[in-house]
């Protein structure tokens, strides 16, 4: 449960986008990067694509990372 995916969108240095596996959908840090967020949360396919990769690559990896786990 402590582990999350997280899908950064910079444009020169700024953060302007987020995708959070615990918050479940994007979250804009400036006014394209809101746009672009509710554009993107619209799509729920994407959403699940995202979510399912915390399972895939995260969790998959923890193992070989941090093998006392």
């Amino acid at each position: 449960k402590d582990i999350q995916y997280v899908d950064s969108y910079c444009y020169d240095k700024l953060e302007y986008a987020r995708f959070d596996s615990n918050v479940g959908k994007f979250v804009g840090y400036t006014e394209f990067g809101v746009k672009n967020a509710e554009r993107w949360n619209k799509d729920t396919s994407l959403i699940a694509a995202l979510n399912a990769q915390r399972e895939t690559y995260c969790m998959n990896n923890v193992g070989i990372n941090y093998p006392n786990i």
